[in-house]
């Protein structure tokens, strides 16, 4: 199939889905074989948790852009003035700071106008399809899953051939400040770079340290930790408080987020090296055999909930811990907003049962790790009508100065620059309260050393958002068999699906 065609049928079945003319498991098929990773549309299905300080409070904390940047924007935006760039985006950390608080610091220095669109992400998908599909250039920058750079590689600029252009490129830019691990694992297709890294919601553990302290248990540093301790406080405290929580609703893609951590935490993966389904081996029973006996000590709620009621159980002092997106934790402290303000802990994920397994033991490129990451990346489209005005807003926008500025007022996600985690706007915000930045060292130490990362094949979309959740909330719901005869079902369904190519 011709690419432009593919394009078209891309555009043609996400906006069917949108407009609610196919339904959900066709389009997740049909966006499949088209060749677009379509795994995290299950995050558009509930409200992604951020909570940032008051522009108030970031007027008192005089939080504005370095006047460095603002007088190279005005110098280099002088020729551009009058132009407007347009952006489609989920709603995440950066992308509503940026709306909310920031881009009028850029407008004012530069006389461009951004209109930013904040989305449901299958929305945000929609617009880029018909747009690529197009070639209208609607929108100038694009923002791109992590399981869309494959589909959307040859649509964007690569970032580092923008940077060759000297009268363009912002003094001390440095595109080797962004993490490693995240530019390989979100922002590379092949041997091009699909943007660069705009943010990255992560697994951390967050602990109730108050609850822990009381009933002197240890921090749950390994997973037999975590499941001794929430079996303890459920214990004690049952039932107005249980030990942990779980986004485990049926069907959903947050389930199947909770699944990979449990299963690669016990040596387990999604695929074999031979591309076959490995989830009901032994490393795979093992960790069913866990998930279990943790779920035991969870809420009874637990099984109707996504992140969001996971969160909400922490909140309100419902549940005492959560393997889970480190968003979380500046809506926990909170004081306005939640019970637990001041009395939660971050740490990095428990320590495996087992020996990881190795990127060549696994298949479609799955990096074992407790660390569950998301992710997306900002990009200048190739069919923009003014890429030079956009390749500067997206220098300002994911430069160290601007991403301190997002991490402080947008909290939660964590940077994707090194220098910001050691920015001091961003460590004078390590205190409790909203939008705090406490939790970051946590963050940064996770996506070094303990980030693991899905399987990229077409398939996938199929899979996470629905095969495999569906199975994982029969299983729970008890209308399948043991945890073997469960994933054994599983297993020729995702091999069936597979050969299909």
């Amino acid at each position: 199939m011709k690419d432009s065609i593919r394009k078209a049928h891309l555009a043609s079945v996400t906006d069917r889905f949108v407009r609610g003319q196919m339904d959900r498991r066709s389009f997740l098929r049909a966006a499949g074989i088209l060749g677009l990773g379509a795994g995290a549309l299950g995050m558009g299905l509930g409200r992604r948790p951020f909570y940032g300080i008051s522009q108030a409070a970031a007027q008192e904390q005089e939080l504005k852009p370095s006047a460095e940047i603002t007088k190279w924007l005005s110098d280099v935006g002088k020729p551009f003035a009058g132009t407007t760039l347009r952006l489609a985006t989920e709603s995440t950390p950066p992308s509503n700071a940026i709306a909310t608080q920031l881009k009028q610091y850029f407008e004012e220095a530069t006389g461009i106008k951004v209109e930013i669109e904040v989305l449901p992400l299958e929305q945000v998908l929609q617009k880029l399809t018909l747009d690529v599909a197009s070639s209208l250039g609607t929108y100038d920058l694009y923002y791109i899953d992590q399981s869309w750079a494959a589909s959307f590689s040859q649509d964007v600029f690569d970032p580092r051939e923008q940077l060759k252009n000297a009268d363009l490129a912002m003094p001390n830019y440095n595109i080797d400040d962004f993490l490693k691990p995240l530019v390989d694992g979100i922002a590379m297709y092949e041997d091009r770079m699909v943007g660069v890294p705009y943010d990255i919601p992560i697994f951390i553990t967050q602990y109730r340290k108050d609850i822990w302290d009381e009933l002197k248990l240890p921090p749950p540093a390994t997973l037999e930790d975590l499941l001794q301790a929430s079996a303890a406080i459920t214990d004690a405290k049952g039932p107005n408080m249980y030990g942990t929580s779980g986004q485990m609703k049926s069907g959903h893609y947050s389930l199947e987020c909770d699944w990979t951590a449990w299963l690669w935490g016990h040596g387990g993966s999604i695929f074999g090296a031979d591309g076959k389904f490995t989830g009901n081996d032994e490393a795979g029973l093992a960790a069913m055999a866990y998930w279990d006996k943790l779920k035991a000590t969870m809420p009874p709620g637990v099984d109707g909930w996504t992140w969001d009621g996971e969160g909400q159980s922490v909140g309100q002092g419902v549940a005492a811990s959560m393997l889970s997106w480190g968003e979380f934790f500046p809506f926990f402290d909170d004081p306005n907003a939640s019970k637990v303000s001041g009395l939660m802990e971050a740490m990095v994920p428990p320590k495996p049962a087992a020996t990881l397994r190795t990127v060549e033991q696994t298949g479609f490129g799955e990096i074992p790790g407790v660390g569950h990451q998301g992710g997306s990346s900002l990009a200048v489209s190739k069919y923009s009508k003014s890429p030079d005005a956009a390749w500067i807003f997206m220098q300002w926008a994911t430069s160290a100065d601007t991403q301190a500025l997002i991490t402080v007022l947008g909290g939660g996600t964590g940077p994707t620059r090194t220098s910001v985690y050691d920015d001091p706007r961003v460590l004078a915000n390590a205190r409790v309260g909203a939008g705090t930045t406490r939790h970051l060292p946590v963050v940064r130490d996770t996506i070094a050393n303990y980030m693991g990362s899905e399987p990229d094949l077409p398939a996938w979309a199929e899979l996470s958002s629905d095969m495999i959740p569906v199975a994982l909330g029969k299983y729970f719901a008890g209308q399948s068999g043991t945890a073997k005869e469960s994933l054994d079902a599983l297993k020729t369904q995702v091999d069936d699906l597979v050969a299909k190519g």
